[in-house]
């Protein structure tokens, strides 16, 4: 099979690349390395790498022709800076629309889009979020960018599964509690946790069910990768510490949670589970020992969000 894999570099695609060169599919990867990083892939005679954004449509259209893909798998995706609407309109919104458009043109056969449970918003109406829950993205930009793109996706009439994700972490992620805790404690700063609880899904697992939806299993239309369970802020800041094997000399600060901060954010899997013969393998202590892992071999220098974050104090 051929595959074009955009921001393939970055966490999810390039973990996606790697499986699927390892059982001989062609890839191409497009990503301008904005928060990929070039170490992510190794060289492999099944993988092309083209540096290029989504948002240059000569680009894109030179990638389709060079490969013909059969399927396009679209991660990439600006994040970086929750006040940098213009970007995550271009990249997220303008960049999905120019992809949609290629791969019509190029008579792809099944998009893969990557969207937030953000869709839902801020403060979803149930929990845990079931599929028919009603798209509100308007708490940041990148959850309305990102809304914006699979509703280009899907304008584009060709098959499509839109993964909406749960948070998810593992080796090669630099964004989220998880590696901000890690540079914290690191680079011996003070760390605190919200009492809320999410749902972590390790990449692993995730691209598990990508592989699925790339060999055509699945309906068009929207799913949810997620563990199906919520878990504290504050346990995952204790398996941090546990792999870290660091010992504090007081316990971490717990803050309550603002107004506008949701108590728990929870997909609901069940028709991915159903639909796709999945699921999650991986514990959270395990996924993060990984996770640390690679932080401690490869190193951290620069953490991004999508949200906006409360200053450390103290």
């Amino acid at each position: 099979m051929k595959v074009l894999i955009t921001g393939g570099a970055g966490f999810i695609g390039s973990h996606l690349a790697d499986a699927l060169v390892k059982r001989g599919d062609d890839v191409l990867v497009i990503d301008n390395y904005s928060t990929g990083r070039r170490d992510n892939l190794k060289p492999h005679p099944k993988l092309e790498v083209k540096e290029a954004s989504i948002t240059d449509p000569r680009c894109v259209q030179d990638a389709f022709s060079t490969l013909k893909p059969d399927v396009v798998v679209h991660a990439a995706a600006s994040y970086k800076d929750p006040e940098n609407w213009m970007e995550d309109s271009d990249t997220n919104a303008r960049g999905s629309a120019i992809v949609a458009q290629q791969a019509k043109k190029a008579g792809v056969q099944r998009i893969i889009y990557f969207n937030t449970a953000l869709c839902y918003g801020l403060k979803p109406l149930e929990q845990p979020i079931s599929l028919r829950h009603p798209i509100n993205p308007s708490g940041s930009s990148y959850a309305i960018t990102k809304t914006a793109g699979e509703q280009f996706i899907a304008l584009s009439g060709i098959d499509y599964v839109s993964f909406r994700l749960a948070n998810a972490y593992g080796p090669r992620n630099l964004s989220g509690p998880l590696p901000t805790f890690f540079h914290r404690l690191s680079n011996n700063k003070p760390c605190f946790v919200m009492d809320t609880r999410r749902d972590f899904i390790y990449v692993a697992d995730l691209v598990n069910c990508v592989v699925k939806a790339v060999d055509g299993l699945g309906r068009a239309g929207a799913y949810h990768i997620s563990s199906g369970t919520d878990y504290a802020i504050k346990e995952l800041f204790d398996a941090t510490i546990e792999s870290m094997h660091i010992k504090l000399d007081k316990p971490v600060d717990v803050r309550p949670r603002g107004d506008d901060d949701a108590a728990t954010i929870l997909l609901d899997p069940t028709e991915t589970k159903r639909d796709f013969n999945w699921s999650v393998t991986t514990s959270l202590r395990t996924g993060v020992q990984a996770a640390i892992a690679y932080y401690k071999e490869f190193g951290i220098t620069q953490t991004y969000t999508h949200l906006h974050q409360p200053d450390v104090k103290k």
